[in-house]
């Protein structure tokens, strides 16, 4: 699948891809695995990436590639996958490490009980990376298009996904492909937002 010499393809499970993966998760994710894993974050993530059964493994990962050089990446996977997804891999691979995940988890508790809002009709989307020098030249459209083909091709109701709420241009982003913010995490009652689940139907 592709366009202007831009080809989507599966993830391989090979280190070097994982590495890849490591890196672009934690640029979608705005710094937030670094800041979790520590310095080790992408080999820790590579690791990770290698083996089944859980939201880093190569399974649910496509990597856009242009002559040959890979160019962005998604991740996405069902609500019905991610219910039985273990992070003992990520334990595992973290080592020394787990930790400081493990304190940061507990800091941020509040953070993984909205992943776990998501339903099992829903497609989630967890990440999605462009090269810099490369947004605007459609690889993101062409990712976003291949992650509802997959959400449908799921069987899947809904897309998701959770944006920051300062990441005003990927939310106009998103919302030019039909997603709709759906809710707000905190509630903006009470503390200001840092997250927007946006959604669209399938």
């Amino acid at each position: 699948m592709g366009d202007q010499g831009t080809l989507l393809r599966p993830a391989r499970r090979e280190s070097e891809e994982g590495l890849l993966f490591a890196r672009y998760l934690d640029e979608a994710a705005e710094g937030f695995f670094g800041f979790m894993l520590g310095r080790d974050a992408e080999s820790i993530i590579a690791s990770s990436f290698l083996e089944p059964g859980h939201t880093l493994s190569h399974e649910h990962v496509v990597f856009a590639e242009r002559q040959g050089v890979v160019v962005g990446m998604s991740s996405a996977y069902t609500g019905a996958q991610h219910r039985a997804f273990t992070d003992e891999p990520l334990r595992r691979a973290a080592g020394r490490s787990a930790l400081r995940m493990k304190l940061v988890r507990t800091l941020l508790a509040p953070l993984w009980r909205i992943l776990d809002t998501v339903p099992e009709g829903d497609f989630y989307l967890q990440g999605i990376a462009v090269e810099p020098e490369l947004r605007g030249a459609g690889i993101g459209s062409l990712l976003m298009d291949d992650i509802e083909r997959r959400a449908r091709a799921s069987g899947s109701a809904r897309l998701s996904l959770d944006v920051a709420a300062k990441n005003k241009g990927a939310r106009k982003l998103y919302a030019r492909r039909g997603m709709v913010e759906s809710s707000e995490w905190p509630s903006p009652r009470f503390l200001p937002t840092v997250f927007v689940r946006m959604t669209k139907n399938l």
